[in-house]
C-alpha cells in the first residue's frame, strides 16, 4: 500500500510539472476532455473500484476545497465519499498517534519493585500501607495502590496479617474444639416471647438446646454456662473455644464459669454475624419447628 501511494504521488508529481509551461487554454482544453470522459465512464460501470492508496491521494487533494466545489466536480464518487475519506484518513493518523503513546501510568522502576520484595521479606507482617509509608521516609514517591499491585503480581497477600492464622484456617484447624453460642427468640402458642440459649459443635454439628425464659436475668445466663459445662464434661466433649456475639445477656460470670473449665471466650466482630455463621444457620435453618416445640415443651414442664 505504501509503495503504490508512493508511485502515485510521483507519477503526479510529473504531471504537475509537464502542466506548468502549458498555456490556460490547452489547461482547460485538457479538462473539458477529461470531465467528458468522466461523464461516459459512469454510464459503463456501475460502481468503480478504488484501492486505499487511490481513496488516500484524492482525499488528501481535494480536501482544500469546500463542498460547493466539490459537488460541480465530476467525480466518480459523489463528494461526501471524498470527505468520508479524508475523515478516515485523519482518525488513522490520531489513531496511529495515540498507539505510539503508552497509555495509563509510566511502569514502577525495576529498583523500587526490588525493594518492596526485599521490604517484605524481611518484615513479613507489614502491610502494603506499611511498605508505603517506609518508602515514603526514603524519599521513593510511589502510591499505595502500587504497592498492593506489585505484591499482588508477585503472590503476595498485600494485608498486614500476612503472618497470622485466618478465621477460615482457625475454624478448619480447631473444628474439634470450638463450641458456637447464640441467644434467640421465639413465640410460644399465647403469644409470649421466650428467650432461648443453644450451643453448637463445629465438628459434629450437634445441636444443644440449654434453657429458655421469657425474662432472662444475669443468674439465669450464668447457670446456662453451668449446665453447658456439666454437659460437655457428660458427654465427654474437649471444648477450647467458645464462640458468641457481643449481646449484653451475656454477663462476666458466663465468661468466668467457662474460662475456669479451660474454654477460651472467642467474641465476634461488632456487626459481623459471619464470625458465627454456622451458628446463625442453625438457628434460621437447621433448628427449625421442630425445635421450637422442643423449646416450648421445655418451657412448659419447667412451669
Amino acid at each position: 500500500m505504501l509503495l503504490r501511494l508512493l508511485y502515485l504521488t510521483l507519477t503526479n508529481v510529473f504531471a504537475l510539472l509537464r502542466l506548468l509551461p502549458m498555456s490556460d487554454t490547452d489547461k482547460n482544453v485538457e479538462i473539458l476532455t477529461l470531465r467528458h470522459q468522466l461523464a461516459v465512464l459512469p454510464r459503463q460501470v456501475a460502481k468503480p473500484r478504488l484501492t486505499p492508496p487511490d481513496r488516500i491521494f484524492l482525499a488528501a487533494l481535494l480536501h482544500r476545497l469546500p463542498r460547493t466545489t466539490l459537488r460541480r466536480l465530476h467525480l466518480i464518487v459523489s463528494p461526501d465519499t471524498v470527505l468520508r475519506w479524508h475523515r478516515d484518513l485523519l482518525h488513522r493518523r490520531h489513531a496511529n498517534a495515540s498507539r505510539r503513546k503508552r497509555p495509563g501510568r509510566p511502569p514502577t522502576h525495576r529498583s523500587t519493585q526490588t525493594l518492596i520484595l526485599r521490604i517484605v521479606r524481611e518484615n513479613p507482617s507489614w502491610g502494603y500501607r506499611r511498605i508505603h509509608g517506609e518508602l515514603a521516609t526514603l524519599g521513593i514517591k510511589v502510591a499505595p495502590s502500587t504497592v498492593w499491585e506489585i505484591l499482588q503480581h508477585n503472590g503476595i497477600d498485600p494485608a498486614p496479617q500476612r503472618d497470622r492464622q485466618t478465621w477460615t484456617t482457625f475454624l478448619r484447624g480447631q473444628a474439634h474444639a470450638i463450641l458456637a453460642a447464640d441467644f434467640f427468640e421465639t413465640r410460644t402458642l399465647t403469644g409470649a416471647r421466650l428467650h432461648v440459649f443453644a450451643a453448637i459443635e463445629h465438628a459434629t454439628r450437634r445441636i444443644r438446646v440449654l434453657g429458655a425464659t421469657a425474662h432472662p436475668t444475669a443468674a439465669w445466663t450464668t447457670q446456662l454456662a453451668r449446665n453447658l459445662a456439666m454437659d460437655l464434661h457428660g458427654a465427654g466433649a474437649t471444648v477450647k473455644y467458645l464462640i458468641r456475639d457481643r449481646d449484653r445477656r451475656y454477663t462476666d460470670a458466663f465468661d468466668a464459669v467457662l474460662e475456669d473449665e479451660g474454654v477460651a471466650i472467642i467474641k465476634t466482630g461488632i456487626r459481623i454475624p459471619r464470625m458465627n455463621a454456622l451458628m446463625e444457620e442453625a438457628v434460621a435453618r437447621r433448628i427449625g419447628v421442630r425445635l421450637v416445640h422442643l423449646i416450648r415443651d421445655l418451657h412448659f414442664r419447667s412451669g
